[in-house]
């Protein structure tokens, strides 16, 4: 854990960032959590996972110190874990749901004649309302289920394609993707909390920070196109 402080407030943070170090792209919050888990064995970690970044002070909303945190995090991890060479987040996606529920017809118009075959056999009919309805327990969902491909392409089109004023409409995308960082990878059922089922259906994403790449993926922004990964460019297209 690591954070941020002002002279002036020695025992409380301005922000914070909690990272896990491992093997490979987390893609599910559960296992870092789990405070009974066996020690990771920190020789083999070659990967940096930023997985809650968190302002204390609601006067200093608006004010961004996430970019400068993460920076200096990288540098302090990379010296004391040599191997470590690849840093990425597992975020949230709070404004998913609400944008589906607004947008969705418009998306599910778009698939061919047997996805919406599928989906209306499936879903009970081929409206939002009615996906979401159906995505009630994503975690009972095989990989192969119509609804769970449906609602990956709809997330990758959230956050691949979706802007406002040229900037992405999510707002962690926003942060992460203004920071340098592009869309990496969707996790399903990756928070079946509560809170991650009502943002989201408990869908979270990996934003990945390419140290090679963080200005032409700001360069990419500035342009109004939002830098994803051939993963997700190819779940935008369904």
């Amino acid at each position: 854990c690591y954070g941020f402080f002002h002279p002036r407030m020695p025992r409380v943070p301005l922000i914070f960032v909690e990272v896990a170090l491992l093997d490979k792209m987390a893609g599910s919050m559960a296992p870092l959590l789990d405070e009974s888990a066996a020690a990771a064995d920190l020789s083999k970690a070659n990967t940096a996972i930023f997985y809650s970044i968190s302002n204390t002070q609601t006067g200093l909303k608006g004010v961004s110190f996430g970019d400068s945190l993460i920076k200096h995090v990288v540098e302090t991890l990379t010296a004391e874990f040599p191997k470590l060479k690849h840093f990425a987040t597992l975020s949230p996606i709070p404004g998913l749901r609400s944008w589906l529920a607004k947008n969705g017809d418009a998306v599910l118009a778009e698939l061919d004649d047997k996805q919406k075959a599928a989906l209306e056999q499936s879903a009970g009919g081929l409206t939002a309302v009615q996906l979401l309805a159906a995505l009630d327990d994503p975690g009972s969902l095989s990989e192969k289920s119509v609804l769970r491909q449906v609602a990956m392409h709809c997330a990758a089109r959230y956050l691949g394609r979706e802007t406002a004023k040229g900037r992405p409409l999510d707002a962690v995308a926003r942060f992460h993707l203004g920071n340098g960082a592009r869309v990496e990878r969707l996790n399903w059922a990756a928070d079946l909390s509560t809170k991650g089922l009502k943002q989201s259906m408990g869908l979270m994403v990996n934003y990945l920070y390419d140290l090679k790449r963080l200005d032409k993926h700001r360069s990419l922004l500035a342009q109004g196109k939002i830098p994803v990964s051939s993963e997700v460019e190819s779940l935008c297209k369904g």
